[in-house]
């Protein structure tokens, strides 16, 4: 999809902010990354928006614009819980 905006010149120079990105390019990054953390869209479809060939590359865009992961240490802990529950099971 395609889309055209009409931005005013200051606005438009405020959100490029000296960087050396094409505006366009910027806006795109800016509305996958609003996207994202309101989860409309997920990570593979912030890659294909983007073009990224990894997530490797999205964690490194993330990490550029200072995205916060959704993951808190509490979800992790749980997650190793549950894998050590799994795993004692199967050695069972």
């Amino acid at each position: 999809m395609e889309v055209t905006l009409t931005i005013p010149d200051d606005v438009a120079a405020e959100i490029q902010n000296g960087a050396s990105t094409p505006l366009a390019r910027r806006l795109l990054e800016l509305a996958a990354i609003k996207a994202h953390e309101a989860d409309l869209i997920t990570e593979r479809e912030v890659i294909e928006m983007l073009g990224f060939e990894d997530r490797e590359e999205l964690y490194e865009f993330f990490k550029r614009y200072d995205v916060r992961g959704k993951h808190t240490s509490e979800d992790f802990e749980r997650s190793y819980v549950e894998l050590g529950e799994l795993l004692s099971r199967q050695n069972r």
